[in-house]
C-alpha cells in the first residue's frame, strides 16, 4: 500500500539545492564541546591543592630515600587524574549519544526519487518519507499521512503513541505531545502508518537539540563532602607549614644545628600533611561504588556514592521507571460481564464468553505490529489461542481499512484460503466502534457507562467489533460491513511490582517522593494512589507550572508530590527548585527528556535496561536491572559509606594529635627526638590501610534506614565529632608524654624511652581503631561484627613491631633499645588506658537510651516503680 503524494510536493529537493543548504547551514547533527587536551585537563587537576600536597609528600618521601613511598603517592596522584579526566569526558560523550540518537538513516526523495542518506546530510526543506519502525531523522511538518502514529515518549514521557494528521498549511510549528497533530520530531519513532513531511529544523534547532543545548549549560557543582575535604587539606597544610617552620627556627635557635631543625622539620610535616584525608575520600567512594554494583547499581559519578545517603527528595519519572513503560490487557467487558486479568495471565483460565471477542481483538491487529497496544492484544492472544474458533493458518490479510481523524477505529480483513468469503475485524475508540455498528441512544449511553468505569481505573478502552462478507468485491467504506459488537479491551501500563514497597521504604528512611509525569494528571493520581504515594490529592500541570515564578514554585514544591504534563525545561526547573530549599535531590529517569534534569540534580539515576544512552551517561548512576528497590539498597549502601567514612576520618585526626605532638614537645622541653622519619613512615604502614580499607568495611549501623537522611550541612567533622576525635588524641599524647618524660626521669636512655613511647603509641593505635569501628557499640559489642581487614591491619602490626624491636640491624635502624616482658606489659597498659574514658561514654550513652526507650514504652509512673 503506497501513499499518493501531491504533485507539488513529490519531486523534493534537487541534490544541488540539498549541497548548497547543506553548504549553508552544515550537517544536521548537534555541535561539538571543545574538547581540552590531557595535558589541559591534567594540569587543572594537579593544581588542586589536596594534589599539591600530595606530590610535595611524594617529594619528600623521596629525598629522605623512601622510594617506594614515593612512588605510591606520585602512582595514586596520576590515578586520580585519570578518573578526573574520564569524568571531565562524560558530558562530551553524552552530547556524542544525543548525535548518534538524533541522526539516523534517512528515506528522502530528492529529484522525484526516494533515497536513504545518512541523517546528518537532511537539510531543512527535505522531503522525508516516513515508515514504520523508522526514527524521525528532523524536526518536520507532515504533509501527506496514511493512519501515522509516531512514539514521542523520549521527548514527552507518554507512553502512548500519538496520532499524526496532514499540515492545514495555517498552524504554526508546536511542542510535541498530544494526538492529531501535524508535527513530528527528530528522535522519535514510527510505530504505525506511513507519511510524507517536510523537514522543519535541523541539528540544534530541533527539541532534541534544545536538550542537547540544555545539557551544556547545566553544572555539575562538587559535593558537599568533596568541598569540605578540599577545606580541611587547605588548613593543615596551613597550619603544618606554620608550624614546621616555627619548630626548624626554634630548633635552630636553641640547640644550633640547623640541619638537624630541618629534619625535624620534614619530620612533623610528614605527621601533620593530611595525606590520608584525599585517599581515604577516593578509596571509601571506589569501593563504595563496587559494594553497590553488587546490588545492581552502575555507579558513573562516585562521588555520587557519599551524596546518596544525605538524599532526601526523590523525584521519580512515571513512564519506565514507576510503570513497566510497555501496555498490557488488565481488563475485558463482553456480554455485559466483566473479566480482570491477572499478572500472571497465563495460567488464568479465560471464560468462554470473552473468547470471541479477544480472537477478533487478535485479528483487528497487525501481526507483527510496532504499536504497544496491539503488542499487548497479541501477547494475550497467543496465550488463549487454543479457544479460537479459526485456525488462523488458514487466513490471509488482504486488506486494511486505515484509521482517521474522522473514524477512530482500523478494520482489517481476512480472507480464506481455503474457502470463499472474508472475516472483517474492527477496533478503535469505543464510539467509533459504536458508530460502526449502529448502536441506538440506549445502547450508546450503556457503552458510555462501561467506558467512564473503566477510565476510572486508569484503562485505555478500545472496542473491539466483527463482521462475516461472503460477496467477492470488497467495499470502499469500513461502515458498508454489518459489524457486530463484541466488547471492550482495558489496556493500562502497569505498576512495577516491586515499586510500593520501595516507597514505603524511602517513607521510613525520611526520603520524599514526588512524581514528575508528562502524562495527564488523573493518569499520575491513579499511579500514585497505586504506588502509595502520599499525598496525592494535588497535582501541578506544566501549563500551571509555567505562571508560577521561583518563589511561588519553592513554596508550592514543599507540599506537592505530583506534577503532570511536564516537559523536558519544566523538569530541569522542578529539580532547580527543590534545590534552591536546601534539599539533597536524587531522580530517576531513562529518556532523552529527562538528561539536563539528571545531571543538573545531586544524584541523576538512570534505568540501564530501557534507558536511552543520553540519559546514562547524564546520570550519576545506572539501575542495571532497571529496579526501583535498588535506589533503597543504594541510598542504604550510601549511608554506610557516609557513616565509616565519618570514622575512618576521625580516627585519622585522632592519630594525627599524638604523632604531631610527640614531634613538637621535645622541641618545646628540650627531650631527645621521639619519632623520626622512620617512625613516621612504619607508623603509616598502619594508618593508611586501617583508615581507608579496615573502616571501609565494617558494616552498616543497625537502623541506618529508619533514621532520617543527614543535614546537607553537616560538617564531616561537626564539633562533637571534632571534639572527640582530638580528646582521643589528646589522652593518648598525654600517656606517650608522661611514659617518655618518667622513663628520662628514672634514668632511662634515649633509645630506651623512645622504644617504650613508640610501642605504646603502637598498641594506642590499635586501641584507637578497635574503638573507633562504632561510636554506639562498645569494642567487645563490635567483636561480633566480622571484619577481615582489621585483623590483617592488626596482625601484620603485631608482627612487625617486635621485628623492629628485637632484630638488631632494624633496632638500630629505628634507634631502639631491647624492651623486656615488664616494660611490654606497661606500654599494653598504657595505650588502653588512653581510650577507657570513651568507652565507659558509650555505655552510660547505650543506658541513657535504654532507659528512655523503657520510659517512653511503659511511662515515668511505672518506671519509678520498677526501681
Amino acid at each position: 500500500m503506497t501513499l499518493e503524494l501531491e504533485q507539488e510536493t513529490s519531486t523534493g529537493l534537487t541534490e544541488q539545492e540539498a549541497a548548497q543548504l547543506l553548504k549553508e547551514e552544515g550537517y544536521n547533527e548537534l555541535p561539538s564541546v571543545q574538547k581540552r587536551t590531557f595535558v589541559v585537563l591534567s594540569m587543572e587537576v594537579i593544581s588542586e591543592p589536596m594534589f599539591l600536597l600530595l606530590i610535595v609528600g611524594g617529594i619528600i618521601y623521596m629525598i629522605l630515600g623512601d622510594i617506594q613511598e614515593a612512588l605510591m603517592l606520585l602512582g595514586f596522584v596520576f590515578l586520580i587524574i585519570g578518573i578526573t579526566v574520564y569524568q571531565e569526558r562524560k558530558t562530551e560523550r553524552t552530547l556524542e549519544a544525543l548525535k548518534d540518537l538524533s541522526s539516523p538513516k534517512a528515506l528522502v526523495i530528492r529529484d522525484g526519487k526516494q533515497q536513504r542518506i545518512p541523517g546528518r546530510e537532511v537539510v531543512r526543506g527535505d522531503l522525508l518519507v516516513l515508515c514504520e519502525g523508522d526514527r524521525i531523522a528532523a524536526d518536520a511538518v507532515v504533509l501527506n499521512n496514511l493512519n501515522l502514529s509516531t512514539d514521542e515518549s523520549l521527548l514527552t514521557g507518554e507512553s502512548m503513541p500519538v496520532r499524526k494528521i496532514a499540515w492545514d498549511g495555517e498552524l504554526d510549528f508546536g511542542r510535541p505531545g498530544g494526538d492529531d497533530l501535524p508535527f513530528v520530531y527528530s528522535g522519535t519513532l514510527t510505530v504505525q502508518g506511513q507519511g510524507v513531511a517536510r523537514a522543519y529544523a535541523i541539528g540544534s534547532h530541533t527539541e532534541m537539540g534544545r536538550i542537547g543545548k540544555a545539557l551544556q549549560e547545566v553544572d555539575t557543582s562538587k559535593t558537599p563532602l568533596q568541598r569540605e575535604t578540599r577545606k580541611l587539606v587547605k588548613i593543615f597544610a596551613v597550619v603544618g607549614l606554620c608550624l614546621c617552620v616555627l619548630v626548624v627556627i626554634a630548633y635552630g635557635l636553641t640547640r644550633g644545628n640547623w640541619l638537624e631543625g630541618i629534619l625535624v622539620g620534614i619530620t612533623l610535616a610528614m605527621a601533620i600533611m593530611p595525606n590520608e584525608f584525599p585517599v581515604v575520600l577516593t578509596i571509601f567512594l571506589a569501593l563504595g561504588a563496587w559494594r553497590i554494583s553488587q546490588k545492581r547499581v552502575l555507579t558513573r559519578r562516585v562521588p555520587a556514592v557519599e551524596t546518596l545517603g544525605a538524599a532526601t527528595v526523590l523525584c521519580v519519572d512515571k513512564t519506565g521507571t514507576l510503570t513497566m513503560n510497555q501496555m498490557t490487557l488488565k481488563q475485558l467487558y463482553a456480554g455485559e460481564e466483566t473479566f480482570k486479568i491477572k499478572a500472571n495471565s497465563s495460567e488464568q483460565l479465560l471464560p468462554n464468553g470473552f473468547h470471541k471477542m479477544l480472537e477478533y481483538a487478535v485479528l483487528a491487529s497487525h501481526p507483527d505490529p510496532f504499536d504497544p497496544m496491539e503488542k499487548a492484544i497479541l501477547q494475550l492472544g497467543k496465550e488463549k489461542a487454543e479457544h479460537f474458533g479459526y485456525k488462523h493458518g488458514n487466513l490471509e490479510l488482504v486488506n486494511e481499512y486505515p484509521l482517521t481523524r474522522q473514524m477512530l477505529a482500523m478494520t482489517l480483513v481476512w480472507k480464506f484460503t481455503d474457502r470463499p468469503g472474508f472475516i472483517i475485524a474492527a477496533k478503535g475508540a469505543p464510539e467509533a466502534i459504536a458508530e460502526l455498528c449502529h448502536f441506538n441512544a440506549t445502547q450508546s449511553k450503556e457503552l458510555s457507562e462501561r467506558i467512564a468505569e473503566m477510565a476510572e481505573q486508569d484503562l485505555r478502552v478500545l472496542g473491539v467489533a466483527r463482521a462475516i462478507f461472503d460477496k467477492d468485491v470488497l467495499p470502499s467504506d469500513q461502515h458498508d460491513f454489518d459489524f457486530e459488537f463484541l466488547g471492550l479491551l482495558g489496556l493500562a501500563d502497569p505498576v512495577r511490582p516491586t515499586v510500593p514497597a520501595s516507597i514505603q521504604e524511602c517513607y521510613q528512611a525520611g526520603i520524599r517522593v514526588i512524581m514528575i509525569t508528562g502524562d495527564y494528571p488523573g493518569t499520575a493520581q491513579s499511579i500514585a494512589r497505586q504506588i502509595g504515594l502520599a499525598p496525592n490529592e494535588e497535582v501541578i500541570t506544566g501549563s500551571e507550572l509555567d505562571k508560577l515564578d521561583d518563589a511561588e514554585l519553592q513554596k508550592r514544591i514543599r507540599s506537592v508530590n505530583i506534577f503532570a504534563r511536564v516537559v523536558p525545561e519544566q523538569k530541569l526547573r522542578l529539580v532547580q527548585a527543590l534545590k534552591a530549599n536546601g534539599e539533597i535531590v536524587a531522580m530517576t529517569g531513562d529518556g532523552v527528556n529527562d538528561a539536563p534534569a539528571l545531571k543538573a540534580a545531586h544524584i541523576g539515576i538512570a534505568m540501564g535496561s530501557r534507558g536511552t544512552d543520553v540519559a546514562r551517561e547524564a546520570a550519576a548512576l545506572v539501575l542495571l536491572d532497571d529496579d526501583f528497590s535498588s535506589i533503597v539498597q543504594a541510598v542504604k549502601m550510601g549511608r554506610r559509606v557516609f557513616d565509616n567514612l565519618k570514622k575512618g576520618m576521625a580516627y585519622v585526626l585522632a592519630i594525627h594529635v599524638p604523632i604531631a605532638g610527640m614531634s613538637i614537645l621535645p622541641v618545646l622541653f628540650g627531650w631527645p627526638l621521639v619519632l623520626l622519619p622512620v617512625h613516621i613512615a612504619f607508623l603509616h604502614l598502619i594508618i593508611d590501610p586501617a583508615c581507608s580499607v579496615v573502616f571501609e568495611a565494617e558494616p552498616e549501623e543497625k537502623g541506618v534506614m529508619q533514621r532520617p537522611p543527614r543535614n546537607s550541612k553537616e560538617a564531616l567533622f561537626s564539633r562533637k565529632t571534632l571534639g572527640l576525635s582530638l580528646l582521643q588524641g589528646a589522652s593518648i599524647l598525654v600517656i606517650l608524654a608522661a611514659i617518655f618524660a618518667i622513663a628520662l626521669q628514672l634514668g632511662a636512655g634515649e633509645l630506651e624511652a623512645r622504644a617504650l613511647a613508640f610501642t605504646t603509641l603502637i598498641v594506642a593505635n590499635m586501641a584507637i581503631i578497635f574503638t573507633n569501628r562504632s561510636w554506639t557499640l562498645t569494642i567487645l559489642q563490635t567483636l561480633r561484627n566480622p571484619n577481615k581487614a582489621l585483623w590483617w591491619v592488626v596482625g601484620g602490626a603485631m608482627l612487625f613491631l617486635p621485628i623492629v624491636l628485637y632484630v638488631p640491624f632494624l633496632q638500630d635502624l629505628f634507634r631502639f633499645s631491647t624492651l623486656d616482658f615488664v616494660d611490654l606489659g606497661l606500654c599494653l597498659l598504657s595505650g588502653v588506658i588512653g581510650i577507657l574514658w570513651f568507652e565507659l561514654l558509650k555505655m552510660f550513652r547505650n543506658r541513657a537510651i535504654r532507659r528512655n526507650d523503657l520510659i517512653g514504652k511503659i511511662g515515668s509512673k511505672d518506671f519509678r516503680k520498677l526501681n
